[in-house]
């Protein structure tokens, strides 16, 4: 493992648009929000900037259009220091996501138009396969088409990269991608969208947990909000607890921060328990502020609060 922790994260980025509202209106509806904000976001590019600020050696691998979107994600790795290893396509857009903000609870609603990214195929993937193999971790989501995300993770498992499937949004995964995941990374929602089993308590993760253990996955990383997350797999199934860093603010971009944060600690040789551990603090600190991208927290604010 290199002291640093090199990342290769395969994913999506989107221009996120975000309207504050003290609720969703109604289909055929018109109501007036308190706020809008534009900004970076996409799950996988999210990761990388999270992995990023908390100090790893980040490579992150999309297709982006060849428009403004575009400019503000190529700014952003430069400011972040993040390798970005990205084609552009003049015949497609660069990807944008709409979010509904709850003002009164901070939840939020997502849709998400990937762009140029929904190209992203098993060609392009053999294309990176070097970045991915050279990386101590690897992470994936499910807003790129799910064969290149297989055959990504396949590239990793074959180069003894340790491998990461965050199975967000939920979308239909074969066991024998399953079976190429060392950790899975759902949420309540996800995990129950796989497993059948709805989870309402840590209980009802672990039932979840042994699914996936069925399925082939390694270890099952369940993220349960405000608990925390659920570490289970042959060996061992612990509550990780959540961070109470100050005045929740909004959700949007925690569970990508702990997957960041996670994969960034991995790969600098932490044990996973403390891994996961690290990664709860990341996303304690990223949910007491506004935006997803611009909400990861940088590496000096986690040790504080891991150490408070």
């Amino acid at each position: 493992m290199s002291k640093q922790g090199r990342v290769a994260i395969l994913g999506v980025f989107v221009a996120d648009a975000s309207y504050r509202a003290a609720r969703q209106p109604k289909m055929g509806e018109t109501i007036l929000g308190s706020s809008f904000a534009l900004g970076p976001g996409g799950k996988g590019s999210n990761q990388s900037v999270a992995a990023a600020r908390v100090g790893g050696e980040v490579s992150f691998i999309t297709r982006l259009g060849q428009d403004e979107f575009a400019k503000m994600a190529f700014n952003m790795y430069q400011e972040e220091g993040i390798t970005a290893h990205i084609e552009q396509l003049a015949e497609s857009y660069t990807g944008s996501a709409y979010i509904f903000l709850d003002e009164n609870t901070g939840d939020n609603a997502i849709i998400v138009c990937p762009g140029a990214a929904t190209t992203i195929d098993k060609a392009y993937v053999e294309a990176v396969r070097d970045v991915i193999a050279s990386a101590d971790v690897f992470i994936t989501q499910m807003e790129q088409p799910l064969e290149a995300a297989a055959r990504a993770l396949q590239i990793a498992r074959e180069a003894n990269v340790v491998t990461i499937l965050n199975t967000a949004p939920a979308e239909a995964v074969p066991d024998n991608v399953f079976a190429l995941c060392d950790y899975v990374t759902p949420n309540e929602t996800e995990a129950e969208s796989y497993t059948g089993v709805k989870v309402a308590s840590v209980d009802d993760a672990r039932k979840a947990g042994d699914v996936f253990l069925q399925k082939g996955v390694g270890t099952a990383l369940i993220t349960l909000g405000a608990q925390g997350a659920l570490m289970h797999n042959s060996e061992m199934s612990e509550l990780i607890p959540a961070f109470n860093a100050g005045e929740l603010k909004e959700t949007t971009g925690a569970g990508d921060a702990f997957n960041g944060g996670f994969a960034v600690a991995l790969a600098q040789g932490k044990t996973p328990r403390e891994a996961a551990r690290f990664g709860c603090a990341v996303a304690g600190l990223s949910v007491t502020r506004s935006g997803t991208a611009p909400s990861m927290p940088q590496l000096e604010e986690v040790e504080r609060l891991l150490n408070s």
